[in-house]
């Protein structure tokens, strides 16, 4: 469905080549005339157009190039376009937006990351506000139970955009809604970007568990606390009455992040468990778990603003100062309720 905002229909673009990024093309190039997608790897680009699959990432996706207007070059594709949805697993964002030269004022900015970026740990939308100077006003975040696999397979999902504006999120919505996707509009971009964020943190506390041979009844209980210290930290360090914790875009993504066998976060904490180094874990992976580096984000935001997190605080200490899981768990074991 076309998106008409201020009487201009938008033109989207795509930057990232990821698997979200793929099945958001996927998705966009279902409900758009023409999309515009920056990968960065001309050979992949030519093998895209050429066989219609990303041969990185989910090869079974088929993707409609009819459609698609791809360029290794970031300028070109965002110069082209008038909301702009930013991919990229955020340990190599910074990287890939220092080829940005050309003007992103006046367009929107869709934040489809799910971390943190810079030593201040930014969000994605922080980031554009704070060093781009782009208003709230133009800024949109792109979050909900919603693994890329599953929407590449058309399996119904939910996805929730949030913007500082209702009826700008509803206009935006337009572009994601289809068949196979629902979309939720709404104005908390602060609450649905940190809890994305968040909820990783807690899918590798959950996978560390289950290595070590945790069950069913403890995991219940984890997750419990994951969803009550979120909610903790979202209320004491930016309140906002709108928000509903219990909606998808935040118990949501936490259940089905701490659950499904497509979650990395989980998956990493798993082979955590087992004994794996933080280095092993990401190259057997050859996938970013973006749990590792929200940790040590959420552990240093939480400390300034004296929020109680046992499950981050656990986590940081395995990850990143390397004690002990099972001793760790142990001691948490007798805070969880």
């Amino acid at each position: 469905m076309d998106t008409i905002i201020d009487g201009k229909k938008m033109q989207y673009a795509v930057v990232g080549s990821g698997s979200w990024a793929t099945a958001l093309v996927k998705l966009l190039s279902t409900t758009q005339d023409k999309l515009y997608w920056f990968v960065r790897d001309d050979n992949n680009i030519q093998f895209i157009r050429q066989y219609g699959r990303n041969r990185s990432y989910l090869r079974s996706a088929a993707l409609n190039v009819d459609k698609i207007i791809m360029s290794d070059d970031i300028n070109e594709v965002v110069d082209a376009a008038d909301v702009i949805i930013f991919c990229i697993p955020s340990t190599f964002f910074l990287s890939q937006i220092k080829s940005l030269t050309t003007s992103i004022e006046g367009k929107y900015i869709i934040s489809a990351i799910k971390g943190f970026v810079s030593k201040d740990n930014l969000t994605i939308a922080e980031f554009f506000h704070n060093v781009y100077h782009i208003s709230y006003d133009k800024i949109a975040v792109i979050s909900g139970p919603t693994h890329a696999e599953e929407v590449s397979m058309e399996r119904l999902s939910y996805i929730t955009i949030s913007s500082k504006y209702e009826d700008i999120a509803r206009k935006l919505s337009d572009a994601f809604t289809c068949h196979y996707v629902k979309t939720i509009a709404g104005t908390d971009i602060y609450g649905v970007e940190y809890s994305a964020a968040m909820k990783n943190v807690y899918a590798v506390a959950v996978g560390l568990c289950h290595s070590l041979g945790y069950g069913d009844n403890f995991l219940a209980v984890l997750v419990t606390g994951a969803y009550n210290e979120m909610v903790e930290f979202l209320t004491l360090s930016h309140p906002d009455k709108s928000r509903i914790p219990s909606r998808s875009a935040y118990l949501g993504d936490l259940l089905v992040t701490c659950y499904s066998q497509f979650s990395r976060n989980r998956t990493f904490g798993g082979m955590i468990g087992k004994g794996y180094s933080v280095v092993s874990a990401h190259t057997e992976m050859n996938m970013v778990a973006e749990g590792y580096y929200a940790t040590k984000c959420i552990y240093e935001i939480k400390r300034k603003y004296h929020i109680d997190l046992p499950i981050v605080d656990a986590m940081y200490s395995i990850l990143y100062e390397e004690k002990n899981p099972d001793f760790v768990i142990k001691q948490l074991s007798d805070v969880l309720q």
